[in-house]
Parts: C-alpha cells; structure tokens; sequence
C-alpha cells in the first residue's frame, strides 16, 4: 500500500444506498466537522437494493405483512415483532420528519407517498386468522386505527381491483390501514447523500471497493477506479459496510473475527408492472396476502400501488428466482467466492431443515409467465395479461447464521455485525431492512462510538424524539408522533 494514493477519512461508508446514506445524515448532523468519505461501485447511488423497482417499497411497518404476525398452535396471534417493527419504522419516520422540518432534504414527495396498507385472505381458517390478527394488533396505539372487514362490498370500496370479478359468496376477509406508506428508498438514498455532500461529504460513485485491511489502528480500504482501473487506499478508523448483499464479502476480506460462520444464500426475483392509466386510477393500496408455503418472507404475493420518479404505477409479485450473484450488477462467481473454510459447515447445513424453501424455488423457476399470471388473478380477478410487464427485482442475500453449535441457520431479516473493538460494522440481510435503517444506523453509533453516544444523545433526540423509549407504551405519544411525521413528510392523516 506503500506506493498507492492514500488519503484519510474519519469514517469510510462503503455502498451507496439507503444503509450508508441515513448513517452518513447522521453522521453530518452530530459531526459536521468530520470528514466522511462514501464510496460506490456503481455510478448511481442508491442503485440496488435501495432502487424503487428493486424493492417493494412498502414502507415496512407490519400494517399489512402477515408474517410479522405468525398463528401459534393455539391459534393465538402474537402482535410483539410486528409492534417492534413498527417502532422502528416510526423512528425513521421522526429522523425524514426532522431533515425536511430543517430544510436538510428536499420535498418528501419525491420519496414517499400515503398509500393505505391492507391484508387480504380467503378461506375459513385464514379468516379466522386474520381476525384473531387484527385484534391483537388494535389494541397498540400505532394500529387502533386499522379497520377490519368480511364484507364484499366493503373490500370493493378499498380496493375495487381486488373485488372486482370475484364471486361473492367467496369467504374472504380483509384489514385496513389509512396509516401506510409507499417509499421510493433509492430516491431517498440521493436526498440523504446529497445533504451530507453540501456539508462535506465526499461522495465518490464508480469506486469499487476491492480490499479492507488493518493499518496500524487504522482500515485501509482499497478502492478501485471503474472508469480507468486506478487504485487508490482510504484510510480511516471507523468503516461501516452497507453494501447490501456484497457486505457478506467485504466484512470477510476485513478478517474481523466476528464474521467467522457467517454465509448467505441469495434469492432474485421478479414483478408484474401495469402502466395503463385506466387500471391503476382503480386501486390506492398495497394489498398483502399469505405466502406459500416454503417461501421466503420477501416472496409474500402483494398487489401494490407505487410512485416512482413522479410516475404512479401497479406491480404485483414478487416471484422468486435464483442467481447466485449477490448483487443484481454481481459476478457469477459471489457465492461460491463466500463459502470459506469458517462457514462451510454452517452453509451445508441449512440445506436439510430448507427443503420447503428449495422447492418452492424451483417450482417458481420452473413457472411459465401465463402460471405466474395466475396467481395474480387470486388478487385480481379481472386482470388482463397484456396489461402487465415483467420487472427484474434486485437481489437479497439471506443471512445463515451460526448457532451455539456451530450449524447454520437460515435468517429472514436483518443482522448488525461489529467488530469486538467498534472499529468496522456492517449490515447483512435483507428485508425490512431499509424502512428500519434509521433504527438500525442508531445501533450502529452505539457500538461504533460508545464513548461518545452519551454526548451525542441531545442531538439525537431532537432527530428522534422517541429513542430510547416505546411508543405503543404510551397511546398519546403515539398518536401525536405519527400526526407530526405525518404532517412534515405530507402525508395523510385522518
């Protein structure tokens, strides 16, 4: 490294998308005076999992998402991850709130929309579900307002698509949320790394990051060029990784020890988009059902109203593929580059105990785009092929753990990794991890900067008025919270 460009940093953010983005808006309101430096492969930020067409969007709060809320043995619904999810999505909202209140980003609109959420079931067993769900989760403050109904005419006036041409004596059954959101996560990304960049943030797209070492009680990050193949090292004490599915990779060239077990098992996917006027003036909701069994939790079938770079649309899906890229702009060659001598055995375990999973997968593969067509018409049954277009989704990276006996255990979510002494983190998993980024990155400085979280708590505060604390404790916090964020980010609230 002695004979490259090297350059200093106090905090290197690796990825471009919304993981590094809200951490660096931190950074830049408790530290202005810091010199951070991001660095992305691609020369768009927010270009990947961040990207409006490579997620969802849904602005995951657990309104709709029916497995944040699993039926015990007893029929019990236990509401507890679906609340803690939502507390967490609360926590972004108040830090969006605080940025546009203190004119840090632009106009909210541009990355968030009200679209109401809803969950739609049929059959017996799965109305009595869905009730028995929606009670458990009125009774929290942040979902007294959710509405529930077995009605044919009520399901039509919510969402006519879904009603339309079904038989009415179907049993169905269906919940509703005014309090949903749709967010465009990689137009949001630019907003928050266009703030940090006027306060001086340098900001380098076309950077790939090929190397992390130690440097003396320094990381050296190596840097690539992609236009002209230069290399260059940054230099720095504190590192985050957010580089979606290639954070996996980079924390392994770290070395740190805490990454040792740790594999992933990519997951691709695809949309039905609708682009015709006429069909989507019809429908202002994200209408989730169940998933299949076997499938992943990113593969839930949803029918979803979207607002893309000031476009309105429809999609449906998504439908599960496999690449064993991690990155939609990856190489062939991710996965078997990750399976390291550390986690090899974690990675054939997960094989027996997910033979669902891999079935499923297959059948998805093996699908024809009229069968995969078909299962849109269980959400919308007047649907019409040649209205809809097929979208490639972004890639996710499942986190396999290892477990106390050193087997791996295949994870749907999100996994914080930090180094023992707080010098590098990063984020594994995937979903809902860019609605809860904010709590999230807050965890982040906590590890990262223990001896200055104490001093940073007054800033922090004024950015999230709610940490620290649970807003379902306390119904009139609560609804005062979700009435200002609604009201800064332009957003509507009954």
């Amino acid at each position: 490294m002695a004979d490259l460009d090297v350059t200093r940093a106090d905090v290197v953010l690796i990825g471009g998308g919304v993981a590094s983005a809200t951490l660096a808006a931190m950074l830049t309101e408790l530290e202005p005076e810091w010199d951070l430096v991001v660095l992305e492969k691609l020369d768009t930020l927010g270009a990947e999992s961040s990207d409006a067409w490579n997620n969802a969007g849904t602005g995951h709060s657990a309104l709709c998402e029916l497995n944040y809320t699993p039926q015990d043995v007893d029929g019990s619904v236990s509401p507890a991850k679906a609340i803690s999810i939502n507390e967490q999505f609360q926590v972004s909202r108040q830090f969006w709130a605080h940025l546009v209140e203190n004119d840090r980003i632009g106009d909210p609109s541009d990355f968030i929309h009200s679209v109401p959420h809803m969950s739609f079931v049929h059959g017996l067993d799965n109305v009595d579900y869905l009730r028995r769900r929606h009670e458990a989760l009125v009774a929290s403050p942040l979902f007294d307002r959710m509405e529930f109904t077995t009605e044919h005419a009520q399901l039509a006036e919510w969402a006519p698509l879904v009603s339309q041409g079904r038989p009415v004596t179907e049993t169905i059954a269906a919940t509703y949320s005014p309090d949903g959101t749709d967010v465009d996560f990689g137009a949001l990304s630019r907003q928050l790394l266009d703030f940090a960049g006027r306060v001086g943030t340098t900001v380098s797209t076309g950077s790939e990051v090929i190397d992390l070492r130690r440097m003396g009680e320094d990381w050296g990050v190596m840097v690539r060029d992609t236009a002209d193949g230069t290399i260059r090292v940054v230099r720095a004490p504190r590192v985050f990784v957010g580089a979606g599915g290639n954070a996996l990779p980079l924390l392994q060239k770290s070395g740190i020890d805490e990454i040792r077990g740790f594999g992933g098992f990519p997951i691709s996917g695809q949309w039905l988009r609708c682009t015709d006027p006429e069909i989507i003036d019809r429908h202002e909701a994200k209408v989730y059902g169940k998933a299949a069994v076997g499938a992943p939790p990113m593969s839930v079938p949803h029918l979803d109203t979207r607002y893309v770079a000031g476009q309105r649309s429809l999609m449906f899906g998504p439908y599960a593929g496999w690449s064993p890229k991690f990155l939609k702009s990856g190489r062939y060659t991710d996965l078997f580059a990750s399976i390291k001598p550390s986690n090899v055995t974690q990675m054939m375990a997960v094989a027996p105990p997910n033979l669902d999973l891999m079935m499923y997968l297959a059948s998805q593969l093996v699908a024809t785009r009229h069968q995969r067509f078909e299962a849109l018409r269980e959400y919308m049954p007047s649907a019409r092929e040649s209205d809809w277009e097929e979208v490639t989704a972004g890639q996710r990276v499942q986190v396999i753990a290892p477990d106390r006996d050193k087997h791996g255990v295949l994870q749907f979510g999100t996994q914080l990794i930090t180094a023992a002494d707080g010098s590098i983190g990063g984020m594994l998993g995937a979903s809902p991890g860019a609605s809860t980024a904010t709590s999230i990155m807050l965890n982040v400085l906590e590890r990262m900067y223990p001896d200055r979280i104490d001093a940073w708590r007054p800033t922090i505060t004024q950015m999230v008025p709610s940490w620290g604390t649970k807003l379902s404790d306390d119904p009139e916090t609560a609804h005062r919270t979700l009435e200002r964020t609604a009201a800064s980010l332009g957003l509507e609230h009954p």
